[in-house]
């Protein structure tokens, strides 16, 4: 009888194509998506409820007051740390330096939905913003190289924990977590393009 041996051989951000790249973004977050469904399912809650839009507006002051304060101190880091502790191996600038605007919107806002239900909705209802922080932080394998992303990531996840317990809503972690990724994504698009002119 043959044995059949898996190999796990790991695969640089340069050795990703475009497509290769899409296909394992959206993969992962359809797989996000049903693994949060099914999860508050099992609490005995309903994620349709869960995602239900609020009456009230306050979320986004919380959802904007987050975003803004979480990226002018990406900002403030990016300049006092060098890109190699910043780095995460070249994922975002391949995903986002050539992609249309109308496609960055798309990832944002699929990413964020997928993942807040999933981290805030499902896990930070069974173990809190701490633990749910620390997963958060570890599933974005490839900030772990550097302990400054690694904390960052951290950080950013129980802020938008933070305003999930204040308001009560999905909407406001959502709305932040799009809010960065978009214009996260919009900032490496557009200052590769200007990079790209001058040279």
């Amino acid at each position: 009888m043959k044995k059949f041996k898996i190999r796990v051989k790991r695969i640089e951000a340069h050795q990703l194509n475009d497509r290769l790249l899409l296909i394992n973004l959206y993969l992962t977050q359809a797989i996000t998506l049903i693994v949060g469904g099914v999860w508050i399912l099992l609490q005995n809650r309903n994620p349709l409820g869960l995602l239900a839009f609020p009456a009230d507006l306050n979320f986004l002051y919380w959802g904007l007051g987050l975003a803004g304060t979480m990226l002018v101190a990406d900002f403030v880091l990016s300049r006092i740390f060098s890109s190699e502790d910043m780095d995460d191996g070249g994922i975002n600038e391949m995903l986002f330096r050539a992609r249309p605007v109308w496609h960055i919107f798309v990832i944002a806002l699929v990413v964020s939905i997928c993942e807040e239900l999933l981290f805030r909705g499902a896990i930070q209802h069974a173990f809190g913003p701490y633990w749910t922080s620390i997963l958060f932080a570890l599933i974005h394998v490839r900030y772990l190289r550097h302990w400054l992303p690694t904390g960052w990531v951290f950080l950013s996840s129980y802020g938008l924990g933070y305003v999930y317990i204040h308001t009560g809503t999905l909407w406001a972690p959502i709305l932040c977590h799009f809010l960065i990724d978009f214009i996260s994504g919009l900032l490496i698009r557009f200052r590769r393009k200007e990079d790209h002119e001058r040279a």
